[in-house]
């Protein structure tokens, strides 16, 4: 079974390794939406694979790090591009998470990474 939940938050940050000129060298923000997704078998008693209050407890306690925060200045998000945001989401989540399957953040609504721990 594979279930997900979803989440926002917003951020600001700049690509330090863009050429000049680039718009992302200047600082901007984005709100981003991240979809967390969990697989694994049903809890034969409870029915679920995760209480979705716990999963939001978790994962809530990583985005807190970065929401309303300058990426550049949190340790390993110097670089913060989608995909370096994303691989860092994961290691911080995984622990915590064991069930992690993959995440899906968007930093627009048509713009975004999707990472699975590879």
């Amino acid at each position: 079974m594979i279930i997900f939940k979803q989440f926002t938050f917003d951020s600001a940050h700049f690509l330090p390794h863009v050429p000049d000129g680039h718009k992302c060298k200047e600082i901007h923000g984005h709100t981003y939406h991240l979809t967390i997704f969990l697989e694994g078998p049903l809890d034969p008693e409870l029915g679920w694979v995760m209480d979705f209050g716990d999963l939001k407890k978790s994962v809530g306690a990583v985005i807190d790090r970065l929401d309303h925060k300058f990426m550049n200045e949190i340790p390993g998000l110097e670089n913060p591009t989608c995909e370096h945001i994303s691989m860092w989401l994961w290691n911080q989540i995984k622990p915590g998470v064991p069930q992690l399957h993959k995440i899906e953040l968007y930093e627009t609504p048509t713009s975004g990474a999707i990472y699975s721990g590879e």
